[in-house]
């Protein structure tokens, strides 16, 4: 096998291991964010987001990845942030996920009450 072969064996090993960490690395995060939303509190998601962010390489980097400041990520992820929509599909695209909708499980549905009409 001539030298550029190992080379490029290598290389390619080493880049098909990078793939599967990171993919590994992406159902970890989905997993933990499903986790938190399963708990019914939705304070708990940034928060969840927030110690992702740390965990992957800090705010810089998320800033870099979804083109939002600095600022307006560690406010949005703070225990008193509350994530807009749009925000929070920007911060999840960064880590190559999407919010999804399933339907709700009857043990755990809230019934939710039409309010009263007004006068």
């Amino acid at each position: 096998m001539s030298r550029f072969m190992r080379f490029f064996n290598r290389e390619h090993q080493a880049a098909r291991s990078a793939q599967r960490n990171t993919c590994e690395a992406r159902a970890e995060v989905a997993t933990y964010i499903e986790a938190m939303l399963e708990d019914g509190d939705a304070r708990a998601v940034p928060v969840a987001l927030r110690t992702v962010v740390d965990a992957v390489g800090g705010m810089t980097a998320l800033a870099d990845k979804t083109g939002l400041s600095r600022e307006t990520l560690y406010r949005t992820l703070s225990e008193r942030g509350n994530p807009r929509l749009d925000t929070l599909a920007v911060i999840l695209g960064a880590f190559e996920l999407r919010l999804t909708v399933q339907p709700a499980q009857k043990s755990r549905a809230r019934r939710i009450e039409p309010r009263p009409a007004l006068a």
